[in-house]
């Protein structure tokens, strides 16, 4: 018998509550962590009678999917789920944050959650949850905007548009999209670029009082030093279970970029090896994201079960090949 859960945000979370109810199609938990099948996702299957699969194992089509369940920290996985009109849950406390941000809405997006967070529904909250009936047509009250562009289409039909009227709505297009461009940039710059170099100086700062600096130059320093080194560091990255656990959120490559890019500049490293360590600490960046990009190209679910350890795996050939490459094309360049 399936039952009805509501999901709130834990601490420092964003979004919610959640109210969620299973029915006889839509009642899987798609776990898209990396580590299997986390404990949240679970007991949101347990609590509600379905049942939870590991989304790099297995998938199904989206509307067999009750809540997707993510570790993202804030980069694309955390909106591609809601842009698909699924509840997604979030294990990291990220709000509106990544390139789908948009998409990321408080009634179907709930982050920082814990499995204290889940209980079971009463029954104001589900009959909340029921969908609202809509009045017809012929009830009183405002009309729509569908109903009074669907009016105007009707009035407007057999009529030629002049010239003039052709040009303003052309000029009227593409400054409306060259607006609406310059408003996503700029949302994308305040919630995504300033919190990363805040980050950045953070971190350098801590780095340079703290002595780990010196830490630093002591031990991954002679990696980076040496070509064997840094494609012992890329084959290390992109091991299979290491690579989804490694990528959510891009956290480990922001850290260790940051903590190399200072001893670049102190010049403990040779500055000829930066662009093959970028490469080396990269090879897990988006080992995580596989089964999610898989899904947004309508592939197979058996597709998709044979792509992400194909994928995870060629990451051990293409990760080395790519430093070689890179230490290539670095010669001369300093």
């Amino acid at each position: 018998m399936y039952k009805t859960i509501v999901i709130k945000a834990g601490d420092g979370g964003w979004g919610g509550p959640l109210t969620i109810t299973p029915t006889e199609k839509c009642h899987t938990v798609l776990c898209v962590t990396g580590g299997g099948i986390e404990p949240v996702a679970q007991k949101i299957a347990d609590m509600t009678g379905g049942v939870a699969v590991d989304g790099f194992k297995t998938t199904l089509p989206d509307d067999e999917v009750m809540v997707a369940v993510v570790d993202c920290g804030g980069t694309a996985r955390c909106g591609v789920y809601p842009k698909k009109k699924i509840f997604t849950v979030n294990l990291m406390p990220v709000g509106q944050s990544g390139p789908l941000a948009q998409f990321i809405k408080p009634e179907i997006y709930v982050s920082a959650v814990k499995e204290k967070n889940i209980s079971y529904a009463d029954e104001s909250q589900i009959a909340a949850a029921q969908p609202q009936v809509k009045g017809s047509a012929t009830e009183k009250g405002p009309k729509t905007k569908e109903q009074a562009k669907e009016e105007i289409r009707k009035a407007n039909e057999g009529k030629k548009e002049g010239l003039i009227v052709r040009i303003g709505k052309g000029v009227g297009a593409v400054v409306g999209k060259f607006f609406q461009a310059g408003r996503e940039s700029i949302d994308m710059v305040i919630k995504n670029v300033l919190p990363f170099m805040a980050f950045t100086s953070t971190l350098l700062g801590i780095i340079s009082v703290s002595g780990l600096g010196n830490v630093i130059a002591n031990t991954i320093s002679p990696l980076c030093s040496t070509l064997p080194g840094m494609v012992g560091i890329s084959i290390v990255c992109a091991l299979p279970f290491l690579s989804p656990i490694l990528g959510p959120g891009a956290v480990i490559a922001q850290v260790v970029g940051t903590l190399l890019g200072s001893q670049f500049a102190l010049g403990n490293i040779p500055a000829q090896y930066a662009l093959p360590a970028l490469f080396a600490i990269d090879a897990q960046v988006g080992g995580d994201f596989v089964p999610v990009g898989l899904s947004l190209g309508e592939a197979e679910p058996e597709t998709i079960e044979m792509g992400v350890p194909a994928v995870l795996f060629s990451r051990l050939i293409t990760g080395p090949i790519a430093v070689l490459i890179a230490f290539v094309f670095s010669i001369g360049m300093f």
